[in-house]
């Protein structure tokens, strides 16, 4: 009989009794802390209906529940670094099940799942079953292989299994990369929320939030972040669901939206044949051809465009001032002038981006598909119809792949699963991962569908006069998320005079279903506490490869206990700001950031991870060329086809898309590349040694193992 490698052979559990014990403590805690949190948006909507102002509210909302974050990191201060690296291996399996579930519930999902499935309608189930699908790879493919190895973190998974820096190395420049992109989208979401709720600055939002985020993450590591991240989800759930029960209430006296919603849908969908048939919104769109034509003549030739509008703007000054106009309106002609683009190139740019708002806006519903409609074109309409509907159902298919193959290679994800007692219940959590995130994940469609029932039934059509206070609100917080505009000066909001981003959707529906401003502040506080909880992985992760993989098993493998953990900490601080910094920027949307640290993830690390626990004739070298092959392609592409990467990098010559893929799911390039790779030099290079091959078949078939 074979005997265990020895890096098992003091792998302990603790004793039944002390066990249960502590899952009772912590079942009374989060009892009571689910509770506090209905008490408390109970009392303040009490101090609401007695007169107190919603930014008092809002800023309540913002200190207590950061507060209360803070609490628990505090708490869970630590320095041992069983405990800091992976919360002591002692979570049980519910309760990392809802610790993924925040940490998996991010910006994107909490703020930007319903905002794309209300723009683009069914297309964009492509995100629910892509990230639902990439846990049921998770759980057959990874969690449990990983949680056997026993490692710290991911890249310390790669230098045990291949041997060498090499592979460890690339798994940290790896892990930074997507876990840096995944991060910013969430301190971006920190910002949009804290600003919202304090009327503060954007910029000044992002650092007031990322004080949250390090007080928790910063004191504790894993241990501090896994505890928060059980807190934070109690608040994500019931700040999304109340006001989608709400609505759905409201629209059809039914408080299941899950079930009841494709009663509304039928009804969205004739309205949408309405408002695209509808005389009024045919000539707003005509408007916005006229404009769309004359920007492109504009285009021709921007010198002379440029130069005959700065003169019209400069004649328009001068004659106001001449005439002792009124001061309103000489200070909105200088503002007209002082927006001029200050040379051709710029004035190219600014057209150019102008110019493909408004080829959205001469279309129907705002540009926007048909929410039923789950691909363009018509696969029997006209060619050009049947074209545009193979490449949009390659890019779904593509963007599905990009997902699932993402989700189960993201380092911060995988990591969780170190933190469970043994390999049983880290099986266990992904199930309990998988029921914590179809919560959020199967009410998303039916939160668009309502929202969209109401935009279209109530907005639409109503006096510029009397529409709702909270649409001037999140014009003043971001115009380029929420603006509207009297195209055809009738005083009436139509569709298409109206421009709203994703990123609002969630954050707005308690404002759009008519409920009291508390409810918009727990909301904005599960959107913060998905934003922070993500955030906190995140960071642990990069400081935690840096502190971990870089310097103690590459560089000081001497180091002290104490200073590994203090170089962490100090490491987090340094990528924490960085990442304040590059989100203050506003780099691009919430969700391209997100799906780009997918295709990242996948490329780096999917096979890798999968071919080194399944197949043991995998090499080092063979690993480290398939990451690098893999991870470089899908870096290339987007870098040539996303537009703000290729204004970064500078590149000018003309885009051009493989096969019709969009730049967010560059990924299916990378991963077979990766896979390819890693077979071909592995059976070509000498085998791993034997005491590789052996740790493989351990990991799994630990059965057939003496113990």
């Amino acid at each position: 009989m074979k005997r265990m490698p020895p890096m098992f052979r003091n792998e302990t559990r603790q004793p039944d009794s002390r066990n249960s014990l502590f899952v009772r403590q912590l079942n009374r805690v989060y009892l009571w802390f689910t509770l506090g949190v209905f008490v408390f948006v109970l009392v303040l909507a009490l101090a609401e209906k007695l007169g107190m102002s919603r930014e008092w509210i809002g800023l309540i909302f913002l200190l207590t529940t950061v507060g209360v974050y803070a609490g628990i990191g505090i708490l869970s201060r630590t320095t041992d670094p069983v405990e800091y690296y992976v919360a002591g291996r002692r979570v049980p399996a519910i309760y990392n099940g809802m610790a993924v579930g925040s940490d998996w519930m991010s910006a994107a999902s909490f703020l930007g799942l319903a905002g794309t499935l209300y723009l683009t309608g069914y297309n964009g189930l492509a995100f629910i079953m892509g990230w639902t699908g990439g846990f049921c790879l998770v759980a057959l493919f990874l969690a449990p292989y990983l949680r056997k190895f026993g490692q710290f973190t991911i890249p310390d998974f790669l230098g045990e299994r291949y041997g060498g820096n090499l592979p460890r190395f690339l798994g940290v420049a790896a892990a930074i990369l997507c876990s840096f992109t995944y991060v910013v989208a969430q301190i971006y979401g920190v910002g949009l929320i804290t600003s919202r709720l304090m009327g503060v600055a954007f910029e000044l939002g992002i650092f007031l939030g990322l004080g949250g985020i390090l007080v928790c993450s910063f004191l504790g590591g894993m241990r501090a972040v896994t505890w928060t991240q059980v807190a934070q989800y109690i608040v994500i759930i019931v700040a999304y669901l109340l006001p989608v029960v709400w609505l759905s209430v409201k629209q059809t006296g039914i408080p299941l939206p899950q079930i009841v919603y494709g009663v509304q849908l039928e009804k969205v969908t004739a309205q949408e044949i309405s408002l695209t048939n509808d005389p009024d919104e045919q000539a707003v769109r005509q408007i916005f051809q006229d404009q769309a034509n004359h920007l492109h003549d504009m285009l021709a030739d921007p010198v002379r465009a440029l130069a005959v509008e700065r003169a019209k703007a400069e004649a328009k000054v001068a004659l106001l001032r001449a005439s002792k106009a009124p001061q309103t309106e000489q200070i909105a002609a200088e503002k007209w002038l002082a927006r001029l683009p200050r040379d051709p190139e710029v004035a190219v740019r600014e057209w150019q981006q102008r110019l493909h708002e408004l080829q959205a806006k001469q279309k129907p519903l705002n540009g926007m598909p048909p929410q039923a409609q789950q691909y363009s074109g018509d696969p029997n309409g006209t060619p050009e119809e049947q074209a545009e509907f193979d490449v949009s159902r390659r890019n779904f298919l593509a963007l599905l792949f990009c997902l699932m193959v993402g989700t189960a290679a993201l380092p911060h994800v995988l990591t969780r699963y170190y933190t469970t007692p043994n390999v049983r219940q880290a099986r266990e959590s992904v199930t309990w991962s998988l029921f914590f995130i179809v919560l959020l994940y199967f009410t998303a469609p039916a939160l668009a569908v309502l929202v969209k029932f109401e935009v279209f039934n109530v907005l639409v059509g109503t006096s510029f006069d009397a529409l709702p206070a909270w649409i001037a609100a999140w014009n003043k917080v971001d115009p380029s998320l929420l603006s509207i505009t009297d195209v055809n000066m009738d005083g009436i909001l139509q569709l298409n005079e109206m421009s709203i981003g994703g990123d609002i959707i969630v954050l707005a529906t308690a404002e759009i279903a008519g409920l009291p401003y508390v409810i918009s502040g727990l909301v904005a506080a599960g959107g913060l506490a998905a934003a922070l909880s993500t955030a906190d992985g995140l960071l642990l992760t990069i400081a935690n490869a840096l502190s971990h993989d870089l310097y103690y098993k590459m560089i000081d493998p001497n180091a002290s206990t104490a200073r590994r953990v203090t170089i962490s900490k100090m490491l987090l601080l340094v990528v924490a700001l960085a990442a304040a910094y590059v989100a203050a920027q506003k780099p691009a949307d919430i969700l391209f950031l997100v799906s780009a640290a997918f295709s990242f993830a996948a490329s780096a690390f999917f096979p890798a991870l999968t071919l080194g626990i399944f197949w043991k004739r995998t090499t080092g070298i063979a690993a480290s060329l398939g990451m690098v092959s893999g991870l470089g392609l899908t870096f290339y592409y987007m870098v040539t086809t996303q537009p703000w990467l290729r204004d970064v990098f500078g590149v000018t010559r003309p885009v051009e898309l493989w096969w019709g893929i969009q730049p967010i799911s560059a990924g299916v390039f990378g991963v077979p590349l990766g896979f390819a790779v890693m077979i071909l030099v592995s059976l070509v290079t000498p085998p791993p040694p034997p005491r590789v091959q052996e740790l493989v078949e351990y990991v799994r078939y630990p059965r057939s193992w003496g113990r």
